[in-house]
């Protein structure tokens, strides 16, 4: 009998972990055990490029980090290399997992390479440059809101007649500041069809606001893209089960993103009120002994759950019928 000589030909999957900081990316190839760093600017990208396509990376991982990430990721994206984000407390508890207590820039690169080949993320594209104008303006609102609550409580115990002053005055003056962002805001959204087009139904459903339909637009850009459970899940409103042998621990949400679970949250208590089809689920859990913040946590998983529905189907919302 005559057997075959088999051979393995195949080639080793390639990832890259790349860890940012402001001035350098530091760069680890696995399995080729091949480390290097580069500088955070054009030279160093077009530099880190031609190593990944040398090596044929199947897949680089970073982290977002602040901003400083974003133009790597988009020069790779544009360039035909694929990117994974992965969130920074994942990476940490991943490393521990493995034993890993150290942190270096260069140790985390590893690790990053390694949750590439291990956990296989999908590839995150990044913003257009719309979204991403629109991303900045949306932190600028909330960041001038933010101030704007602080001053007024300091206004209220201020007995400086100047300091009151001069705090009205700052006040006065957010405000005009909110404003031109938010009819900027306005001008981005129509300006873009599919964001106006997103923003119209989002905002046909009662409960949901122009507040609302901004955190939707740019804290869930993959809405229309993926599931119900996925939306819930990334909006941090899916409750995970805590169960061990006999006993059922109680289930509680966990994760997400946070800027959205608050707007939703806020759209929620509205909801409850004004939306009929909501307003009798809200009514449903209450009389079932649920407490309040549990309902409206309910309420607000269907609301994105809705959202995400309707932009899939590109439709307006409509009463449910009797």
């Amino acid at each position: 009998m005559q057997g075959k000589v088999m051979t393995d030909n195949a080639m080793p999957r390639v990832y890259a972990g790349i860890d940012v900081c402001k001035d350098r990316l530091d760069i680890y190839i696995h399995p080729l055990g091949v480390h290097f760093d580069v500088a955070n600017d054009a030279g160093g990208w077009r530099h880190l490029l031609r190593c990944l396509k040398k090596h044929q990376v199947e897949l680089a991982v970073m982290e977002p980090t602040s901003k400083y990430h974003r133009a790597a990721h988009r020069h790779l994206h544009e360039n035909g290399i694929a990117v994974a984000l992965i969130n920074p407390c994942r990476a940490r508890r991943f490393a521990q997992a493995l034993g890993q207590l150290a942190k270096t820039d260069r140790i985390d690169a590893r690790i990053l390479a390694l949750i590439g080949e291990r956990l296989q993320p999908s590839r995150t594209v990044p913003p257009s440059d719309d979204e991403e104008v629109l991303e900045e303006l949306a932190g600028a609102r909330a960041a001038a809101l933010n101030e704007r609550t602080a001053i007024n409580n300091r206004l209220e115990t201020t007995r400086s007649k100047f300091l009151r002053k001069e705090f009205a005055s700052r006040l006065r003056s957010l405000d005009r500041h909110i404003e031109r962002i938010e009819a900027e805001i306005r001008v981005r959204i129509a300006a873009d069809p599919v964001l106006a087009r997103q923003a119209k139904i989002i905002r046909s459903i009662p409960g949901m606001g122009p507040v609302n339909v901004l955190a939707i637009l740019t804290g869930l850009r993959e809405i229309g893209q993926i599931n119900g459970k996925e939306a819930a899940a990334l909006a941090g409103l899916a409750p995970f089960a805590d169960d061990s042998g006999p006993r059922q621990g109680r289930r509680r949400i966990q994760g997400g993103r946070p800027n959205l679970r608050k707007a939703l949250y806020m759209a929620a208590v509205s909801a409850s009120r004004c939306n009929p089809d909501l307003k009798r689920f809200y009514k449903r859990l209450r009389e079932d002994g649920k407490s309040a913040k549990l309902a409206l946590i309910a309420v607000a998983r269907k609301l994105i759950v809705l959202a995400n529905s309707l932009v899939t189907e590109n439709r307006c919302w409509e009463p449910a019928c009797p």
